[in-house]
């Protein structure tokens, strides 16, 4: 049973026209290595009606090419879906927000699905994010979008709901799982890597999309972003689908897993964001809830010292933070803010 993009001659939009319904989840991370603020692993479901039992994911940047593309260059009204790096602009852009391409992509897709988001506390919701409640990350639900208007991001949502209903596509939900600093340490001394924690959030949103879609009879294909370079994933995939599956590849170019009597796969493949649509929705969420956090760490540290540049919170610019607050921040504080790996 393949598990990675099918390469078949039909036309992308012939897959609701054959076939039973496929769900397709895709997960990626945001905040791997940073030494401030959360590590967030986020996941996008998608129904693909008529997609045969048995076929590989579907190429859904041409199944849904009506409404999205891949790169803002081109785009033409239509909403780029792409790896978050290629998308967030520069916080020195003086001529567009940083979050302009991250924000309409990650809220044009939740109003489409009928689940708008107009403030932080509605987004959280509605993707299930949880910033846990350290004094930097709570207070106040700053209205969205911060790039642009609600308009704007309504016209957007119109255009992928109609390349979706068109082609038999639906959007079933954005998870995001968040781990703030006082829990991602906890874990890591427990788990013993930092490899392990994002492991830990991985099976979650794995678990949570067969307790979900598994029993809907229909075939299911879990894609995610390749971490750190390792090949070996079968005890991930043990802990989701127990001892009833097969490897069918673990190499440098991709993992491969299936449980044929369940009609499940599961990859996972180096850059998974450049070939599956749904990892990179997963990236671009997964960024966008991090950058909102992270801006909600400066506010709260500029309102205590104005003076204090703000942070993306990578480590060589984390020190320099954390040499510049010395004073203003306890060391309390430190302990509870600063990642141990």
């Amino acid at each position: 049973m393949p598990v990675e993009n099918a390469g078949r001659a039909r036309s992308a939009r012939s897959v609701y026209c054959v076939g039973v319904a496929l769900i397709y989840w895709g997960i990626d991370e945001a905040g791997y290595g940073p030494m401030l603020g959360p590590l967030c692993v986020s996941a996008s479901v998608f129904r693909v009606e008529g997609w045969a039992a048995g076929d590989g994911a579907p190429d859904l940047w041409a199944v849904l090419d009506k409404g999205v593309c891949r790169a803002v260059r081109g785009a033409r009204g239509r909403v780029p879906v792409a790896d978050s790096k290629k998308l967030k602009l520069s916080n020195q852009l003086k001529t567009k927000h940083p979050l302009t391409h991250l924000e309409r992509g990650v809220l044009s897709f939740l109003g489409a699905a009928g689940q708008e988001a107009w403030d932080e506390a509605g987004l959280c919701e509605r993707v299930g994010a949880r910033l846990e409640g350290a004094a930097w990350y709570v207070g106040g639900a700053p209205e969205l979008p911060v790039s642009t208007s609600a308009d704007q991001i309504r016209i957007a949502s119109n255009v992928v709901r109609s390349a979706m209903v068109e082609s038999g596509v639906e959007l079933l939900g954005i998870r995001c799982l968040t781990i703030c600093e006082g829990r991602f340490n906890e874990v890591l001394r427990a788990r013993g890597s930092k490899a392990a924690v994002v492991g830990d959030a991985v099976v979650a949103l794995m678990r949570s999309a067969l307790e979900k879609f598994g029993g809907e009879g229909a075939g299911v294909r879990l894609v995610c972003d390749r971490q750190s370079g390792r090949t070996d994933y079968s005890n991930m995939v043990r802990a989701v689908l127990g001892d009833g599956f097969e490897t069918l590849e673990q190499s440098s170019r991709a993992s491969r897993y299936v449980a044929g009597d369940r009609d499940v796969g599961v990859l996972f493949l180096p850059e998974a964001e450049d070939g599956h649509l749904p990892v990179a929705l997963a990236s671009m969420t997964a960024k966008y809830i991090r950058e909102l956090a992270m801006a909600r760490f400066n506010r709260y540290w500029s309102a205590r010292a104005p003076e204090l540049k703000p942070t993306a919170g990578y480590v060589t610019d984390a020190r320099r933070w954390l040499r510049d607050s010395e004073g203003v921040v306890s060391g309390d504080e430190r302990a509870m803010m600063v990642r141990k790996a």
